[in-house]
């Protein structure tokens, strides 16, 4: 995302013809998105984005299992959240 949001602030920069921007290449001012395509297709290609999904899940899971045994009382009163 972080490759994106520089494409997009280099693009505007150089069509608008302000700063040291206007006088790059377009190659060096397009680059990022390049580079973004590069990792998401890394990312996907390496499981990077399921395991994040995945652990992300789980986390949400075991919140709710939490907040559940909260509710119903089965929890020690040492880890209630009052």
């Amino acid at each position: 995302m972080l490759f994106l949001l520089l494409g997009l602030i280099l693009s505007g920069l150089k069509y608008l013809e302000m700063t040291q921007v206007a006088t790059w290449p377009w190659y060096v001012v397009l680059a990022p998105f390049g580079l973004a395509v590069l990792w998401w297709s890394w990312a996907d290609w390496s499981g990077y984005t399921k395991r994040k999904a995945v652990e992300k899940e789980e986390a949400r899971k075991k919140a709710r299992i939490e907040k559940s045994r909260d509710n119903l009382g089965l929890t020690p009163a040492s880890r209630r959240k009052r």
